[in-house]
């Protein structure tokens, strides 16, 4: 039983949490995130190429832009940013641009520094509430997948966070060749999990990339939104993974 969409809208269909097998999250801004944040690490990298910025006016510019910078993707001309490292570069050196031009700094050798310490696993840590709301989730019988618009390396960085053998099922585009919003991704996760659409949730931090796609494959969807960036959507919606083996029990 998938979504309805009503005005444009997605709604989840209630009651029927007994039935889900698996909850497959995302990765970026879901379960990892950039340390300690993306606008403090923006603005160190930018100290150390001396150039001063606030947190707050980082944090404003990246609100004024889109809820969310992979929002703007479309404007970058790379479709499939992960499939490789060149357009990896482009798509990415794209955004922080973009940003830097937001904020008035324009700097072509702070876009490069910008995109080496983003790509780097040292600059990623998992949220605080990770560790918890997984174990949770596992004490409860539910299997764990992931699906992510991610570089190949993902893997590797799971696991020396000490969480990718938690994951049965992964689905990685960098990996997959094959990425968010196209529906074929959640349908590939669901091939390897071997579950209909039905029973199977999908975790993510975006409407556009998480909810409406898997919500198209008829799969459950829950929006993680740590910092309130869509407070007018009518999705199952949370704040923190604290909140998630509830919201899953109620969908």
């Amino acid at each position: 039983m998938g979504g309805v969409e009503r005005a444009g809208r997605y709604v989840i269909p209630a009651g029927s949490g007994a039935g889900i097998e698996i909850v497959f999250l995302d990765a970026g801004e879901t379960i990892l995130h950039p340390h300690p944040s993306f606008p403090e690490l923006f603005v160190q990298v930018a100290a150390r190429e001396g150039v001063p910025l606030d947190v707050a006016d980082v944090s404003a510019a990246q609100s004024r832009l889109a809820p969310h910078l992979v929002d703007l993707a479309e404007d970058t001309g790379v479709e499939n940013p992960s499939f490789s490292a060149e357009d990896a570069r482009r798509f990415w050196t794209f955004l922080y641009r973009r940003l830097l031009e937001e904020l008035g700094v324009p700097d072509e050798r702070l876009v490069d520094e910008l995109f080496a310490t983003f790509s780097a696993a040292e600059s990623y840590r998992l949220f605080d509430d990770v560790g918890d709301a997984l174990a949770e989730l596992l004490s409860r019988g539910y299997r764990l997948g992931l699906i992510s618009n991610f570089e190949g390396w993902l893997e590797k960085m799971l696991m020396e966070l000490e969480v990718g053998h938690l994951f049965e099922v992964s689905v990685i585009s960098g990996t997959d060749r094959i990425e968010k919003p196209d529906p074929a991704i959640y349908e590939l996760g669901l091939e390897r999990a071997g579950v209909a659409a039905d029973r199977a949730v999908h975790v993510g931090d975006s409407v556009s990339l998480d909810v409406e796609p898997a919500l198209s494959v008829g799969m459950h969807a829950v929006l993680l939104d740590r910092i309130g960036r869509y407070e007018h959507v009518t999705h199952v919606r949370i704040s923190s993974l604290k909140e998630l083996p509830a919201a899953i029990e109620n969908l």
